[in-house]
């Protein structure tokens, strides 16, 4: 399985992790969401460097251009509700793409212990295709999980990318064991280190849903 760490590399990415991390720049709930958008739309330009592509022929005005584009059929994935500003930052990178949302949620019994609960998929088949789920935070890896199992009641794709801004190590390894080696690719704007004793990424963020949306009762 192989793991990406954009933060193993000196890029603007950076600039746009740096303010969604930052307590006084998150106050703007406007500048946040467009932050997470627009690193959904630099993720997905890396990633479009790995798909598969052809020559094909067009037309212009003055004659015919051979144009290498892309063959692979995509589905992007997401996990309702902080995933949406990321979503759409991949969305206007792969316009033409598919689209697929999953409701995935953790329900308390108490103050530290949780159950990931799935309670909504929309999702075309996704047999043969590109599956890239987003996410921008990777707390255990447990929702992301639960949510690919979700997306194998819709078909087995060909390749998956799972894309997250935030991930812990604990999550990037958990998913490294349980999904398929020789089709995943991990994409992490960054990678700390631990988790906290209420499943939060430390250092992190804080809760992305929130941040972008507004606290939930």
């Amino acid at each position: 399985m192989k793991i990406i760490n954009f933060t193993e590399t000196n890029s603007v990415l950076n600039q746009y992790v740096a303010e969604i991390r930052d307590t006084q720049i998150q106050s703007d709930r406007l500048r946040f969401r467009r932050n997470i958008e627009r690193i959904g739309e630099m993720m997905a330009y890396e990633i479009s460097k790995t798909l598969t592509y052809s020559p094909k022929e067009f037309r212009t005005p003055l004659g015919i251009a051979s144009i290498q584009t892309p063959d692979s059929r995509l589905v992007v994935s997401t996990i309702l509700r902080a995933g949406l500003p990321f979503h759409q930052g991949f969305l206007n990178c792969f316009d033409h793409a598919e689209n697929a949302f999953v409701s995935a949620y953790r329900k308390y019994k108490d103050t530290l212990k949780f159950d990931i609960h799935i309670e909504y998929i929309a999702s075309p088949r996704i047999d043969g295709k590109t599956l890239i789920i987003v996410d921008p935070m990777l707390a255990t890896g447990s929702s992301m999980e639960l949510s690919y199992q979700a997306m194998l009641t819709k078909g087995h794709p060909a390749e998956i990318h799972i894309v997250s801004i935030i991930a812990s190590r604990q999550a990037v390894e958990h998913i490294a064991n349980t999904f398929p080696e020789e089709k995943t690719t991990v994409w992490c704007a960054a990678i700390d280190p631990e988790i906290n004793e209420h499943s939060y990424i430390v250092p992190g963020l804080g809760d992305a849903g929130d941040l972008a949306f507004g606290e939930k009762e």
